[in-house]
């Protein structure tokens, strides 16, 4: 009985790890050794409620069955870490404000700035990076366009809906809450005249067809995304990134990330309150 059961772990071992490799391949979420007991906890539940036997039967699902388009959405749903708050990380954005928009504009007068919030979760940061906008007044002195973009269908769903929870607020000006935002059912529901600064778009960032138009904006937020990628898929994004961007480009990253390693295509700057990559020329 012994021998048989170790047989039994032996392949389901195989197959888990069949399974952590496609998953990695498709979203470029990787998951070491080290962090295999976190990714069973997000899978079980997954496969127990659309009754397979095991792990091999789901991953065959996933790789060639027909119920692969719907699963793989509900995989990512469940994968994808989701929370975000307003007013995150601000010495970037006031960067983004204070110092590269202006140069932007003056540089390149009558032409349309794009910003491209990649990852976007469920919309807090495209619309902190609108309210610093608009509240210096750049929509009304120049064209600028704001992408949000995110691999989860369920994330963007809840960003277009534009409703939040007290939690999402716990860093944003009680005075810009009240602006941009009226109380609803509990939370909060972000103005239409806000909303509408955002272009909500989904997009895979290790699947190049996807982003390769995204990639041309001179500004990306691209934050607290590595952090879950390995070092070889952080750079296959951030050299397309480097390939499609204009120069000067700015990327900006989470406050755990770096570049170190990854690439060369980028230096690092202080730029106003903010550390930003910068595309070299």
């Amino acid at each position: 009985m012994m021998r048989s059961r170790s047989r039994v772990q032996d392949f389901e071992e195989k197959a888990f790890n069949l399974l952590r490799d496609l998953i990695y391949a498709r979203t470029g979420l990787y998951y070491g050794d080290d962090r295999c007991e976190l990714l069973e906890e997000k899978l079980a539940p997954l496969v127990a409620e659309r009754g397979f036997n095991s792990y091999l039967d789901y991953y065959r699902c996933l790789k060639d069955g027909t119920c692969a388009a719907l699963e793989w959405q509900r995989l990512i749903d469940a994968i994808t870490v989701q929370e975000s708050y307003f007013w995150r990380e601000m010495g970037q954005v006031h960067a983004l404000v204070e110092e590269i928009v202006p140069a932007y504009v003056a540089q390149h007068p009558g032409q349309t700035l794009r910003i491209w919030s990649a990852a976007c979760a469920t919309g807090e940061e495209p619309l902190t990076i609108a309210m610093a906008l608009e509240e210096a007044g750049w929509f009304a002195r120049a064209s600028i366009e704001i992408v949000a973009s995110d691999i989860s269908a369920a994330a963007l769903a809840r960003a277009r809906r534009g409703w939040y929870r007290a939690r999402a607020f716990r860093n944003l000006p009680r005075t810009l809450q009240r602006k941009y935002f009226t109380p609803v059912n509990e939370g909060w529901q972000v103005l239409p005249a806000l909303q509408r600064r955002i272009q909500w778009r989904q997009a895979n960032l290790v699947v190049r067809e996807e982003i390769l138009d995204l990639a041309t904006a001179p500004v990306i937020f691209c934050r607290n995304v590595f952090i879950y990628f390995s070092r070889e898929m952080a750079r296959r994004v951030v050299e397309l990134f480097a390939e499609q961007m204009s120069a000067p480009g700015y990327l900006c990253l989470g406050a755990a990330e770096s570049l170190f390693r990854v690439t060369t295509a980028f230096r690092l700057e202080q730029i106003g309150e903010g550390l930003i990559y910068v595309k070299a020329t």
